[in-house]
């Protein structure tokens, strides 16, 4: 009945976890959810407030521009000026998305041909795969090795699959790791994509979330890279904005142009009342992303020392609001991430389902209070 692209796709992930989930709520268990990562407090007041205004104007209830509006464009050149030190052109550079998940799992579609490789991280957010094989494309996995920070090894790709490759994903601050990534590895990675003629599309929808002083670069503030690459934002963790569906990709106009042509035939512009509400995201950006991540870091240090508790020490992770944790020597992600559920009534996301070389770990996401998280380690220690 379906077409060869769907069948291969694999379960999704975080709707497994959350069958698995529902099924323990009616079976009666308190659950702790750190599975998904879906931030627990509300948008701000001040973006409500602006959608509000925004949707009861008229003029904002009719198609929008597939590229997004020009206000909202701007802001976005002003934001990104003042955040990383690029400057953008907002019409050519810049495209509104439906969230940056709409605009990853578009990117293939627009720049890899059927039987062309991706080059994709593992383990991953899953979408950066899935969209290469609804292309018609194949996920080549660049492993992600604690050994190697977290970062792939650009030396070990086979000369021939770089040669039959057209796209190449990178996410740092990284999820489902954590990890972060310097200039240095932005250098070497441009460098790649300009001498193999590969399209490199950054995913750094966590780029505010940083701890302890970090604050993550954009790619795009390296020499060289608006040649070969677009970077993805989102509204949707940092501005606590999830539900509303709404980020932007910026770059080569070139690659823009591309990622623009497909919404086009495809897709619609982000509400044009969500726009409204998301510039105003913007202007208090760092006012809203400084209070949440001292909430973050606060969880982030409770759930660290309740590991440690129970053996399992790890480095403080500086960015994105997850823990990547190795499961207890004997165990595997599924069935750790299954232990937790059944015992303890606690959700974790087990690693293989990020993809191969995820296996010995699971992700806990820091989307509940330092008390639920304090109590899921107290569930913990008495298992």
């Amino acid at each position: 009945m379906y077409a060869n692209r769907i069948n291969s796709i694999p379960p999704y992930l975080f709707a497994e976890v959350d069958r698995a989930k529902q099924q323990k709520i009616k079976e009666g268990v308190d659950i702790i959810d750190l599975g998904v990562g879906d931030p627990d407090l509300p948008s701000p007041d001040y973006v409500i407030e602006s959608l509000c205004k925004a949707v009861k104007d008229p003029e904002t209830h009719q198609y929008p521009s597939y590229s997004g509006s020009n206000v909202f464009r701007g802001e976005v050149a002003e934001w990104f000026k003042a955040r990383f030190g690029v400057t953008l052109d907002s019409t050519k550079e810049i495209i509104t998305l439906i969230g940056s998940k709409e605009g990853v799992a578009h990117i293939p579609l627009a720049f890899v041909n059927p039987g062309e490789y991706a080059l994709c991280p593992n383990p991953a957010y899953p979408v950066y795969s899935i969209g290469t094989i609804l292309a018609d494309g194949k996920p080549y996995d660049m492993p992600l090795l604690s050994e190697n920070g977290f970062k792939p090894d650009l030396s070990k790709i086979p000369k021939e699959v770089i040669k039959n490759t057209n796209l190449m994903f990178v996410n740092y601050p990284n999820n489902p790791t954590g990890a972060v990534a310097d200039k240095s590895f932005f250098r070497e990675v441009i460098d790649f994509g300009k001498d193999n003629d590969i399209v490199i599309a950054h995913d750094n929808a966590y780029s505010e979330m940083g701890y302890d002083g970090y604050k993550a670069p954009s790619i795009l503030e390296m020499p060289g890279a608006m040649d070969c690459c677009i970077e993805l934002h989102s509204l949707s963790k940092t501005s606590n904005m999830t539900g509303w569906r709404i980020g932007f990709a910026v770059g080569n106009a070139d690659i823009v142009a591309g990622l623009g042509k497909v919404k086009m035939n495809v897709d619609s512009g982000a509400f044009l009342a969500i726009q409204m509400a998301a510039i105003d995201a913007l202007k208090r950006s760092d006012e809203f992303s400084a209070k949440m991540n001292n909430i973050y870091q606060e969880r982030r240090d409770a759930l660290l020392v309740g590991l440690k508790a129970l053996g399992i020490d790890m480095p403080k992770p500086k960015a994105t609001f997850y823990v990547w944790a190795p499961v207890p020597k004997g165990n595997d992600s599924i069935g750790y991430a299954k232990y937790l559920l059944d015992k303890a009534g606690i959700v974790a996301t087990p690693g293989i389902g990020f993809g191969k070389y995820g296996e010995g770990y699971v992700r806990f996401s820091l989307t509940k209070s330092v008390g639920r998280i304090n109590e899921a380690v107290e569930r913990m220690k008495k298992l």
